[in-house]
């Protein structure tokens, strides 16, 4: 439901409006300070990021994350964690890293989305440190925070209790026109470059006591890099735009007088989110900085509320099993899978983009490659990843080099620097100096793998690739002999028949599925092949695999490409929230997750459950 908190004091059957607390939110109950411990913890990087945590003296096993907004610091919580009065709940909160106390340059990230991957390693480390599950752990986070919240709970898909995002910055009020494609010109010309903040205390709050402590606190820092500045706007493009994939219960709280950012994409987020409690509470008058408002006793009220409603409730998220056959992105599909209108504009588009890959587009290699075998194929994706222009002519050099950094490739070999990373990383802990077999039940010609085995040539290391296609295990062969690796073979297998599955042997330490699930619709389908894969992999195995829980161009793909069957490249997005409940209900426990920057491909580490 959406809440509208006007002058009026009245109620009905789609929301409620409160007037009379406005006139006394500024009395709020003092009381003393509560203690908190300082702490760091070591994020993907290396990168050791401080945070507090505020102990408690009533344990309940529940806990709340807390996430400041940009240029500012976890300092600046302890009036929150005070006013919210959550005496059972342990709290924590982290400076991002660039701010506050934590290291790097100031308002500087690697890019955004490695602030929202320290946020995923930041729950971990509660995890393991503390003993909170993340089953038992709520979020309340505000402006650039609510967006690297969002983005969290959308790409890596934590099973958490509750989402409070405050005057979340979907869209911010840049007020230079056309400033979003100016930046984008500038990152590119002029590389890594900064921005000053317009923003002083009085554009956040009527508080005049709240101003001040902004704008004289030394450790809010005014700037912010262009590269993490556009990565927001996309990462908020992304959230607004696939809200669906959110089930988690949701508080939005929106400031009606916020001359920081737009509210419209806030009504938009809420209303497209799939969680069955979804609340927005707008507030006429108040400005971003809703926590410290001189009415901020509204918020934070509801925000407690929330809170403890969502831990008394438990954690009850319906199951996706059945995501095929109806709901969020099946609606999607059918809408793919459907027939434009003969004289609509997108038909017209779509057919004169076709005409232009079926006969200019041809000068590119990769183009003819993907017409050839289909543009999913294991031929087509080894094309990508080798990332090596070519073509008829120097213009068929140049389509190529367009062809290859499209968005959806660049993320494809993202997605390989995962997979390798995560494969190196799970060999380095738990293989160590003794032998290990790998499987790959979708191998294509196997690029990755290779790269691999060579990359660790003290390793012992042998494995299986294994596909459907003959061209493929034939293209992986010949890559084998001029990689000079001779550990590996090439067998034609069925990924989806348990019987083929059953014969891989030896028993695998550790399986792969890069690019497979991801193209077949049939929950049922994935859910068998999973199942196959923990009865033939040893104990203590680990599955690595993949999921596209996103894609910007997925209507440009079903209607312009083909796969390898020569049919349109149909795909259902699945929300890694659906994968994950698919990899889980086979036997598996899901211990890590990677994102590319564009949300688009994820790569997920699981260890079969049974394992001690």
């Amino acid at each position: 439901m959406i809440w509208d908190i006007t002058a009026a004091d009245r109620s009905g059957p789609t929301g409620r409006w409160l007037s009379a607390p406005l006139r006394r939110a500024g009395a709020i109950d003092a009381s003393p300070p509560r203690p908190c411990t300082e702490h760091a913890f070591r994020s993907w990087d290396g990168s050791e990021l401080f945070y507090r945590q505020w102990p408690t003296r009533r344990p309940s096993g529940n806990a709340v994350i807390l996430i400041h907004r940009g240029h500012e610091h976890s300092g600046r919580l302890q009036d929150l964690v005070d006013q919210m009065n959550l005496p059972a709940c342990t709290i924590f909160a982290w400076d991002a890293r660039g701010h506050g106390r934590s290291p790097g340059v100031r308002g500087d990230a690697p890019s955004f989305g490695a602030l929202v991957r320290d946020l995923d390693c930041f729950a971990r480390h509660l995890a393991a440190a503390h003993g909170i599950p993340i089953e038992r752990t709520a979020l309340v986070a505000s402006s650039l925070g609510a967006v690297i919240a969002g983005a969290w709970v959308h790409g890596y898909a934590p099973p958490l209790r509750a989402l409070v995002l405050a005057a979340p910055a979907f869209r911010v009020r840049l007020y230079v026109p056309f400033a979003i494609p100016l930046l984008r010109l500038r990152a590119r010309l002029a590389g890594r470059s900064f921005l000053r903040s317009y923003v002083r205390g009085r554009w956040l709050t009527h508080d005049d006591n709240a101003a001040r402590a902004y704008d004289d606190d030394p450790l809010v820092s005014p700037d912010i890099s262009v590269d993490v500045l556009l990565g927001l706007h996309d990462a908020a493009t992304r959230l607004v735009a696939d809200a669906g994939a959110i089930r988690v219960p949701t508080l939005v709280l929106t400031a009606g007088s916020d001359r920081v950012v737009r509210p419209t994409p806030q009504r938009q987020f809420v209303e497209r989110l799939s969680s069955p409690v979804k609340e927005q509470i707008v507030y006429p008058g108040l400005r971003h900085g809703i926590f410290q408002e001189r009415h901020r006793a509204l918020p934070i009220e509801e925000t407690r509320a929330f809170l403890q409603r969502a831990f008394a409730a438990g954690h009850s998220a319906s199951s996706l099993r059945d995501a095929d056959k109806s709901g969020y992105t099946k609606a999607e599909f059918d809408r793919l899978s459907a027939p434009l209108p003969l004289f609509s504009a997108k038909r017209l588009q779509f057919a004169a983009i076709r005409a232009v890959m079926r006969s200019i587009g041809r000068l590119s290699k990769g183009v003819r490659v993907g017409w050839r075998h289909g543009f999913d194929s294991g031929p087509s994706l080894d094309y990508v990843y080798e990332n090596r222009a070519r073509g008829w002519s120097p213009a068929g050099r140049l389509l190529d080099r367009l062809y290859l950094d499209t968005i959806g490739w660049a993320a494809i070999r993202r997605r390989k620097v995962h997979l390798e990373e995560l494969l190196e990383t799970t060999i380095a802990r738990h293989f160590r100096d003794r032998p290990l077999h790998i499987a790959d039940i979708a191998a294509g010609p196997g690029r990755y793998l290779l790269d691999t085995i060579r990359k660790l040539g003290t390793q012992t290391i042998s494995a299986e690739l294994r596909d459907r296609d003959p061209h493929g295990l034939a293209a992986g062969r010949a890559l084998a002999r001029a990689m000079d690796v001779e550990s590996v073979r090439y067998v034609e297998g069925d990924a989806f028949d348990p019987q083929s599955i059953a014969a891989i042997a030896p028993r695998p330490d550790v399986v792969v599925v890069s690019g497979l699930y991801e193209l077949f619709n049939d929950n049922e389908m994935i859910l068998r092949s999973l199942r196959a894969l923990a009865d033939v992999m040893k104990e203590g195995g680990f599955l690595l695999y993949t999921n596209q829980p996103w894609h910007p161009q997925i209507e440009l793909i079903a209607r312009v490409l083909t796969n390898r069957e020569g049919k349109p490249w149909l795909m259902r997005r699945r929300t890694q929230a659906e994968i994950d409940e698919l990899v889980a209900s086979a036997g598996f426990d899901k211990r890590e997750t990677r994102v590319d920057e564009h949300g688009i491909f994820t790569v997920s580490l699981a260890r079969r459950s049974s394992a001690e």
